[in-house]
């Protein structure tokens, strides 16, 4: 039995009159990264600030590893990075990881092999006496997971952890993560779903404040849907060549603009669409049986 993590019952948080989570009964057990979604203003940075310690709650209750938050029993067991987390730009970075290693207890020696630790896992171990306003953005965000990994804690929760960075530098951070989750649980709030759909196992959504569902990242795939991106094609010579194609019953535009196929049998039809695609010498960017994670959370089709 997988341990928990997060547990919250009727949970709730309000500002003056403004409710910002509202009701949210939930668990959160140890294994592969969960992502946390929903559109702006639902709730999420609330429930990650609520979860840190970083504000009380009004209603219910929550616990953290069995403690409540902010307790000092969870220190270095609990880890996490908001958002618009900042180094200081005048210090090294290994002056600031050492200090916050301290702030958990360790001793100086132990401090200073533990920071050589972590960023040796975000391949920065040169940046050691470096300052921060001398290095780059994608750079600055690995040093900043660098520090949620001291200590090797248990539950890291990550608040858009590649926004903003380019597509190298966000790669290796995905890739950290799944390194990483073999012995920490990641909580991955975002909006690139995309990012999410291929790191996470598991999506806890919500919106204006409420939980609306807790499910598989990935779709049932035995619903016979494929989800077709392509690229630069004309709609309608698709539709049109597709349509007559073995083993598709229904084709239409998800409202993120992704082609739903519908088929009796998902594998001849991707096939029959592979066959179509290379014929004609269409592109495509994504193919994969069900429907996309943003088209069941947000699409009206």
């Amino acid at each position: 039995m997988s341990e928990i993590l997060v547990e919250c019952q009727q949970l709730g948080k309000r500002y003056g009159s403004a409710s910002a989570l509202n009701g949210v009964t939930l668990e959160l057990t140890a294994g592969d990264p969960i992502a946390l979604v929903g559109p702006n203003g639902a709730g999420k940075t609330t429930l990650i600030s609520l979860i840190c310690g970083f504000i009380g709650k009004s209603d219910g209750q929550i616990k953290v590893l069995g403690e409540s938050p902010g307790a000092s029993a969870l220190s270095g067991r609990l880890a996490a990075l908001p958002q618009d987390a900042l180094l200081d730009p005048r210090l090294s970075v290994g002056r600031q990881l050492r200090f916050l290693a301290r702030l958990q207890g360790m001793s100086d020696k132990l401090a200073r092999r533990e920071v050589q630790r972590v960023l040796e896992t975000v391949d920065l171990r040169d940046s050691m006496n470096t300052r921060p306003a001398d290095l780059s953005h994608g750079m600055r965000k690995r040093i900043a997971i660098a520090q949620a990994l001291l200590g090797s804690p248990e539950l890291v929760l990550l608040d858009e952890p590649t926004a903003g960075i380019d597509p190298p530098n966000a790669r290796m951070i995905r890739d950290l993560i799944r390194q990483q989750s073999a012995t920490t649980t990641f909580l991955v709030s975002s909006h690139n779903l995309d990012e999410l759909e291929r790191l996470c196992s598991t999506v806890v959504y919500l919106e204006k404040g409420r939980l609306v569902s807790v499910g598989p990242v990935l779709d049932d795939a035995s619903q016979a849907i494929i989800t077709l991106r392509l690229a630069d094609v004309a709609e309608s010579e698709f539709m049109e060549a597709a349509a007559s194609l073995p083993g598709i019953q229904q084709l239409s535009r998800g409202a993120q603009g992704d082609y739903l196929i519908q088929a009796d049998d998902d594998m001849r039809a991707s096939l029959s669409l592979m066959q179509l695609l290379n014929d004609r010498h269409w592109k495509y960017r994504l193919m994969s049986r069900g429907k996309s994670l943003e088209e069941r959370l947000y699409g009206k089709t």
